[in-house]
C-alpha cells in the first residue's frame, strides 16, 4: 500500500502534471471544439449509451445506424458520440461505415467521437497484452478519422500499486496517442472506475505521457473507486477539477431528477461553473443512465437542464 508520503509526493505530481496539461493547451492551436463561438458557452451532444437499452432491445428494432437520426429528429441534437459495442464488428467495414458517413452528412450531424470498451487493457502489466490492447485500438482510430471525429475515448485500466498503474497505463496511452497523431485524432480518457477515477492519478497519467493529442474527457458521475454494497467515492467536483485542464470532450452523466427538472446526483450549475472556468466551451455530451424515466424523457430531461445552465451563463 502507498503510505502517506508517498500519497502526496504523487498528488503533487498530478498538480504538477495538470500545470503540464494547462501549459500544453495554451501554447497549441486548440481544435474547434475547444474553442467556443463567442455567443453559446457550449454546445450539446448525445452520447449513445443513453439509448443502450433501446438498442439492444430487439423489439425497438434499431441500430447504430439509426442513431444520428434518432439525436437529430427526436432531440434536436446534431452532435453525437458513439459507443463501439453497437458496431463492434464493423470498425473495418468501408461499406458500413460510408452508409452511416453519408447518413450523417445528410442529416447535418456531426460525428465527434468513438467510446472505446473491450479491446483489452492499455495498462496491462504483461507486455504483450497491453502491446495488443494497443493495437486493438487502432481500427477505432481509422474509423473516427473516416468518420470526421475528433477523438477515440479509452479506457486506463491497469493493475498493481498506485504508481505502477500510473506507468503502464501512460505507456499504454503514449503508444496509443503516437499512432493516433499522423490521423489528426486524439486519444482522451474517461474516469471510468478504479484508480482512472481518481482524479489526481489520471491527471497525473496524461501528463505523464508527453503526447498533446492525448487528453480526458471528465464524466459527471464515473467517479467510482470502488464499487459494490458500499461503494468508495471520488469527490466528482474535485475530479473535474483536476481533469478539466486536459479535457478535450465533456460529459454530463445523469441518472434523477427532482421535480425542478434538477438531477439529483450532480449540482449542474456548480459542475458547468468548473468546466467553463477552464476555458472549455465545446461539446458537453448527454449521458443518461437513470432507470426512473425512459431513456427518451431522460435525454431531453437532461437536455432541458443544460439549456438553463446555458442560458444562465450566457448572461453572465
Amino acid at each position: 500500500m502507498t503510505n502517506r508520503r508517498q500519497f502526496l509526493q504523487v498528488a503533487s505530481a498530478a498538480a504538477a502534471g495538470a500545470t503540464l496539461s494547462s501549459s500544453l493547451l495554451s501554447s497549441r492551436v486548440l481544435s474547434e471544439d475547444k474553442v467556443g463561438n463567442g455567443k453559446e458557452p457550449f454546445k450539446i451532444s448525445l452520447a449513445e449509451w443513453s439509448l443502450h437499452r433501446s438498442l439492444r432491445d430487439a423489439s425497438k428494432n434499431i441500430t447504430n445506424m439509426d442513431f444520428p437520426r434518432i439525436s437529430k429528429e427526436e432531440f434536436g441534437i446534431d452532435a453525437v458520440e458513439y459507443v463501439n459495442q453497437f458496431f463492434k464488428d464493423k470498425a473495418n467495414d468501408q461499406k458500413y461505415l460510408t452508409e452511416l458517413k453519408t447518413r450523417c452528412e445528410d442529416l447535418g450531424v456531426k460525428s465527434l467521437l468513438i467510446m472505446c470498451d473491450g479491446e483489452g487493457q492499455l495498462g496491462d502489466p504483461n507486455d504483450a497484452k497491453r502491446k495488443t490492447a494497443v493495437e486493438n485500438h487502432y481500427r477505432w482510430v481509422d474509423a473516427a478519422k473516416f468518420l470526421g471525429c475528433h477523438s477515440i475515448r479509452v479506457n486506463a485500466a491497469s493493475s498493481g500499486s498506485y504508481e505502477e498503474q500510473m506507468k503502464l497505463a501512460a505507456d499504454g496511452l503514449r503508444s496509443l496517442s503516437e499512432y493516433a497523431k499522423p490521423h489528426g485524432l486524439n486519444v482522451i480518457v474517461e474516469n471510468h472506475g478504479g484508480l482512472s477515477s481518481n482524479g489526481a492519478w489520471l491527471a497525473a497519467t496524461i501528463a505523464k505521457t508527453e503526447m498533446d493529442n492525448c487528453g480526458t474527457l471528465p464524466d459527471f458521475g464515473n467517479f467510482y473507486l470502488t464499487r459494490g454494497a458500499n461503494p468508495e467515492m471520488y469527490d466528482r467536483y474535485k475530479g473535474v477539477e483536476e481533469l478539466m485542464p486536459a479535457a478535450k470532450a465533456v460529459s454530463a452523466k445523469s441518472h434523477d431528477f427532482d421535480d425542478d427538472g434538477n438531477e439529483t446526483n450532480t449540482d449542474f450549475f456548480k459542475m458547468m461553473e468548473i468546466v467553463l472556468r477552464h476555458g472549455y466551451h465545446g461539446y458537453v455530451g448527454i449521458e443518461y443512465e437513470g432507470g426512473k424515466v425512459s431513456e427518451y424523457e431522460g435525454i431531453r430531461l437532461t437536455k432541458a437542464l443544460l439549456e438553463r445552465v446555458a442560458a444562465k451563463f450566457a448572461k453572465a
